[in-house]
């Protein structure tokens, strides 16, 4: 029987681990449920695993395993994941295992027995100051005209303004701003942002794009050019930043 704690946003009244992972109920282990405030965990001392809530909020919780990579507990962290999450999954999610919200408790006892027992992952060497060595590179911001796209921090600032923006439209903003000048078709989209399991309708798409517009200001709303009966186009030359 291991000491797990769960990070997650849900509010104080929800916070049983089962809402957010039926299948821990049915397993021995000790569950501790705690906000998604990383010092609270520091203070109250090493668990033996620490999982962290990503079906509610994915740009959160990708900050949350970022921080925890960073403080180097010593202790693997296992990313509770919807569905719809594996298709945006990437080296830029440091941790040592994930589990769907779904997953039958047989797999999740495998997958914790097994992440228990290699540890957490190494990490890399931390990187020269001077020369930038060691461990991977951070992605390097993208501009278009002066809509900056920092994959980093995960932030979008537009004419130097942050804006406020949903994962999904963060995930949407950033593939047309890797592809600026081209032609991209509602279906390919949705296959790149929602993933190729989603089965909702285009409509999706030109919904998200009308709220992008909306932030981006009326200023630069056209930076989004609408191909009548096929797709999008993001306009403007790309550049990156450091």
């Amino acid at each position: 029987m291991a000491d797990l704690v769960l990070l997650t946003p849900r509010p104080a009244e929800d916070t049983s681990a089962g809402l957010v992972l039926p299948g821990l109920a049915l397993l021995p282990h000790r569950v501790s449920v705690l906000g998604m405030d990383v010092g609270t965990l520091v203070s109250r001392g090493d668990p033996d695993l620490v999982l962290v809530d990503a079906t509610a909020d994915l740009v959160q919780a990708r900050g949350v395993l970022r921080s925890l990579s960073a403080l180097g507990l010593g202790v693997p962290v296992v990313a509770v994941v919807g569905e719809g999450a594996l298709a945006v999954l990437d080296d830029q999610w440091p941790m040592d295992d994930l589990v769907t919200a779904t997953a039958s408790p047989a797999e999740l006892s495998a997958r914790l027995r097994l992440a228990l027992g290699r540890g957490p992952r190494e990490a890399g060497p931390a990187p020269d100051p001077a020369h930038g060595a060691g461990g991977p590179e951070e992605p390097e911001a993208i501009r278009v005209a002066d809509v900056v796209v920092d994959e980093a921090s995960w932030t979008v600032r537009a004419g130097g303004r942050a804006l406020d923006l949903t994962f999904k439209e963060f995930e949407l903003l950033r593939y047309l701003v890797q592809h600026p000048g081209r032609v991209v078709t509602r279906d390919i989209l949705l296959q790149q942002v929602w993933g190729g399991d989603y089965y909702g309708g285009t409509r999706t798409v030109d919904v998200h794009i009308r709220r992008l517009r909306a932030k981006l200001g009326p200023e630069r709303e056209s930076l989004i050019g609408t191909i009548r009966g096929v797709g999008y186009r993001f306009t403007g030359a790309r550049t990156t930043e450091r």
